[in-house]
């Protein structure tokens, strides 16, 4: 089969021919119909975050098809439309039993840790394929299994409630999911920071306030909006310490900043002004749980939660596209999600 390869740190990918992966008793395999491609995808060529051995196959948004079951196998049927949920767990440890799966003592992440879905079939437990609903394109379904549900988590990390007020900082995959559940928890306002003026207007036809961070400084002008309180609670979705920062500083009293985008350099705070006085929170997110991602394909399902908006683009199998779109999120260019059609 085809599958796109890292086959050296900081290279790009390469289209390689490997053989078709065999599901093990407790296994199905997938015939990939979406992958979506995520920020955390560069992170991993460029050597940020460590993957498996090399060469490895990425890609950790993936939905598609049932092609083929492990003998064990009883709660899937070939052709059942599946979407994968990235993390491969035991089950058993303190972690998977109070459902803080992602820290599993012995968790692989997909794409990650053990092949991925840029390649024509990936191969994962039973377990982690989510049945799809018809009425949910397998791109919608891919980009749920990353984007969507880090958003939703992180806004579960923040308690936010009915009623108060958020700041989403990043417009893109992950900012277009998380301001319009923000609304769906019950958001008084939401406001999206971006640099892009068309990551704005999307945010804006989802019912956000659009903060250009280019033409203004969005600490100041969100502060403005708010009648000089802030923010209850603010999402860095970027990976940038600046942002991050700001992310802190738009905070109304005891806010809750939640920060999600991940950086190789040290964040800087002014702790007495920016956080003690304030009894400000900042609360990192790692991650997602199963259990959200049955909540998310449901709202995605119902039309409650619309991801037409965050698939800007669709690509093939191929090399050069899917590296353009890595160099595209490696410079922060616009556009919200790219997905690979196989």
């Amino acid at each position: 089969m085809k599958a796109l390869q890292l086959t050296e740190i900081g290279r790009p990918l390469e289209l390689r021919e490997i053989p078709k992966p065999v599901p093990g008793p407790g296994d199905v395999l997938v015939k990939v119909r979406a992958a979506g491609i995520c920020h955390s995808d560069v992170h991993y060529c460029d050597g940020l975050s460590s993957v498996g051995s090399l060469p490895h196959t990425l890609g950790h948004e993936v939905a598609g098809e049932v092609e083929a079951l492990g003998a064990n196998v009883r709660s899937h049927a070939v052709g059942d439309r599946v979407a994968l949920h990235y993390l491969m767990t035991c089950g058993v440890c303190l972690a998977c039993r109070s459902e803080n799966e992602q820290f599993c003592v012995q968790g692989k992440m997909l794409g990650k840790d053990c092949a991925g879905g840029y390649a024509e079939y990936v191969c994962v437990p039973a377990w982690n394929a989510i049945h799809l609903s018809a009425e949910v394109s397998f791109e919608q379904g891919a980009i749920s299994m990353c984007s969507s549900a880090t958003a939703f988590h992180a806004l579960r990390k923040g308690r936010m409630q009915p009623g108060e007020t958020v700041a989403i900082f990043g417009a893109g995959g992950l900012g277009m999911s998380a301001l319009q559940l923000a609304h769906i928890f019950g958001a008084l306002d939401v406001y999206a920071v971006d640099l892009d003026a068309d990551r704005l207007a999307r945010a804006k036809t989802l019912g956000a306030i659009p903060v250009h961070a280019s033409a203004d400084d969005p600490v100041r002008a969100i502060r403005e909006l708010t009648g000089g309180r802030g923010v209850d609670v603010s999402l860095e979705l970027i990976g940038l310490p600046d942002v991050m920062r700001q992310t802190i500083q738009v905070l109304a009293p005891q806010g809750r900043a939640v920060l999600v985008g991940l950086s190789a350099r040290p964040l800087q705070i002014d702790t007495y002004r920016e956080v003690l006085c304030r009894e400000a929170e900042i609360i990192g997110c790692s991650d997602h749980l199963r259990a959200e991602l049955v909540i998310l394909l449901d709202l995605v399902r119902q039309g409650r939660l619309d991801l037409g908006l965050a698939i800007t683009r669709s690509v093939s199998l191929a090399a050069k596209p899917v590296n353009e779109a890595l160099d595209n999120l490696r410079a922060f260019g616009g556009g919200v999600r790219t997905v690979i059609v196989p």
